[in-house]
C-alpha cells in the first residue's frame, strides 16, 4: 500500500513544476500568448481543467488549473492529481483550502490493484504552507488502511484475516490484545455466535486496548461481518455483489483507531469487533427463533438479514459495561439509510446534543458529510413482538435506519456519551478524492471530535 509521504512531499518547492489556480476572467487577461495557447487547447477555465505552459526549449513550467466553483467539493482542486503526468508539483493554496486539496490530491491517487497492477503515475504535492502535515498524513494514511480492507475480495479477507489486521494493528501500538471464540463464545456472547455458526470461518469476538487506563474512556465498535449472504432470508443475487464490503464499520474503526493511537491522544482507547461471515447451512439460525443475550434482553428473529444490529448488540453490551466516557459505532447496517439520505451522506444517531453539534462542525471542516437522524422512541413500537424483548427486523418496511438504531442503543445504558453510524462504506461512482470502490466515512469527522473532546 502506498503510503502519505509517498504522495506529499515536505519539500523544497522550488524544485516542483508550479500549479496556478485561474478562472475564466483572470484567463481573459492573461497575455496574448497564454491567451492564443488556451485558445488552441479549448481551454476556457473550467473546473479542473489543466493547461501546460511550456519554455521556448519546450520544458513544462507551469500548469494552468481551471478554478472550480465556490461550492464546489472541496477535494475537487486537488483531484487533479489523477489527470497530471509524473511529476512533482507545488500549488500555492489559501490557508482555508490547503488542508483539503492535499487530502484531495492523495485520495485521490488511491488504487487497489493487487490483482491487475495498474501502473499508476509518480505524481507528488509538495505540501503547501500552512498545512498540518501530521494530520494530512494520519488522514491518508488510515483511509488507505480503510479502503484497503473493504476492497478485498470476500474470499481473501473473512473472520481470521479480519483479526490479523487488527491483531497487526494493535502490535504496531503495543496494544493489549485477545480474541473470545469458540464455546466460550456461545456462552458469553450468544448472538456474535449464531449470526456466524453456520460459516466454516468460525465466529469471533475481538478486542484490544491501548493506552493509561486511568485517562478517559473511549470505546470503538464495529460491524465486522466479512460476507453476508442474508442467510436464510437470503439476499437476491444483485443484493450480494458488493457484501464483502459488509465488514466496512470494522474496517472503519480499525483506520480511526490507528488515528488516534498514531496521535498519543491521552485516552484509554478500546476496539471491539465481532467478526463473522452471515451464510447458510444446516446450522443457520431462522427466522422466528428466539435468543437471550448477554445483556438478559431477549431477541426473536424477525429477518436473518438483519444480522448486523444482532453482533453489535453483543459487544455493545460488553462496551457498556465498562462505562465508557465516549462509545461509537459504526456499521454498514441498513439499506433504508441509502433510500433516506443516498451514498455519499451516512446518518448518524445521538442522544447528546453537545456531541451532535461537534459531530456535525466537525463533518463540515474536514468534508466527511454526515447527517443526523432521530431516536425517535415512539417508533420502539415497530419492533416489539409478544414473545421476546424486541424483534431484530421492523414492521411494516418503515424508519429502518431508525428502529435499527433504537434496536442498538437499547443495549446502551452506562456509557456517558454515545453514538450510532450508519454507514455505506462504499462509493458506486467515482467522485473527487473518492475512487469507485470502498470508502471510509465518518473517520475524519470522528477523530476530529476525539481529539478536541480529550485533547491533551
Amino acid at each position: 500500500m502506498v503510503n502519505a509521504k509517498q504522495i506529499l512531499l515536505s519539500g523544497d518547492r522550488t524544485k516542483a513544476v508550479r500549479l496556478r489556480v485561474i478562472n475564466k476572467a483572470e484567463l481573459a487577461k492573461a497575455n496574448a500568448a497564454t491567451r492564443r495557447l488556451a485558445k488552441a487547447q479549448a481551454f476556457e477555465a473550467g473546473a479542473g481543467a489543466l493547461l501546460a505552459l511550456a519554455s521556448p526549449d519546450g520544458d513544462v513550467t507551469e500548469w494552468l488549473v481551471g478554478a472550480p466553483a465556490a461550492d464546489a467539493d472541496p477535494f475537487t482542486l486537488g483531484a487533479i492529481s489523477s489527470k497530471l503526468p509524473a511529476g512533482t508539483y507545488a500549488f500555492k493554496a489559501t490557508p482555508d483550502q490547503a488542508q483539503l486539496v492535499a487530502l484531495g490530491w492523495a485520495l485521490e491517487l488511491y488504487r487497489y490493484d493487487p490483482f491487475r497492477p495498474t501502473n499508476a503515475k509518480d505524481v507528488r504535492l509538495v505540501l503547501p504552507e500552512g498545512v498540518n502535515a501530521a494530520q494530512l498524513y494520519r488522514d491518508v494514511d488510515a483511509a488507505f488502511l480503510v479502503r484497503d480492507l473493504i476492497n478485498t475480495p470476500a474470499n481473501l479477507l473473512g473472520p481470521d484475516e479480519l483479526e490479523q489486521a487488527a491483531r497487526k494493528l494493535a502490535k504496531a501500538h503495543g496494544a493489549k490484545f485477545s480474541v473470545t471464540t469458540g464455546a466460550k463464545l456461545a456462552k458469553q456472547f450468544p448472538l456474535i455466535h449464531v449470526v456466524g455458526d453456520a460459516s466454516p470461518r468460525r465466529p469471533r469476538l475481538i478486542d484490544f486496548t491501548w493506552g493509561n487506563p486511568r485517562h478517559p474512556k473511549v470505546t470503538l465498535v464495529g460491524k465486522g461481518v466479512c460476507f453476508d449472504t442474508g442467510g436464510l432470508d437470503i439476499k437476491p443475487s444483485s443484493g450480494m455483489l458488493i457484501m464483502k464490503k459488509d465488514m466496512g464499520g470494522a474496517a472503519t474503526v480499525l483506520g480511526l483507531a490507528q488515528m488516534l493511537m498514531d496521535a498519543e491522544l491521552p485516552i484509554r482507547l478500546r476496539v471491539l469487533i465481532p467478526a463473522v461471515e452471515n451464510s447458510i447451512a444446516g446450522s443457520a439460525f431462522r427466522p422466528g427463533d428466539v435468543f437471550k443475550t448477554r445483556k438478559g434482553l431477549t431477541v426473536e428473529i424477525g429477518n436473518t438479514d438483519a444480522e448486523g444490529r444482532l453482533v453489535l448488540a453483543e459487544a455493545l453490551t460488553l462496551a457498556d459495561e465498562d462505562k465508557p466516557d465516549l462509545l461509537i459505532d459504526m456499521a454498514t447496517l441498513t439499506g433504508a439509510a441509502r433510500v433516506a439520505l443516498g451514498p455519499d451522506l451516512p446518518p448518524f444517531y445521538t442522544d447528546d446534543a453537545k456531541l451532535a453539534e461537534n459531530i456535525l462542525r466537525h463533518a463540515a471542516a474536514t468534508n466527511d458529510p454526515l447527517w443526523q437522524l432521530p431516536l425517535w422512541k415512539p417508533y420502539y413500537s415497530m419492533i416489539e413482538t409478544p414473545i421476546a424483548d424486541l424483534n431484530n427486523a421492523g414492521q411494516g418496511g418503515f424508519a429502518g435506519s431508525i428502529t435499527a438504531a433504537l434496536f442498538l442503543k437499547r443495549f446502551v445504558d452506562q456509557a456517558k456519551s454515545y453514538a450510532h453510524f450508519d454507514i455505506f462504506g462504499w462509493a458506486p461512482n467515482a467522485k473527487p478524492g473518492r475512487p469507485k470502490g470502498g470508502e471510509a466515512q465518518a473517520l475524519r469527522a470522528c477523530f476530529a471530535v476525539i481529539a478536541e473532546r480529550f485533547a491533551k
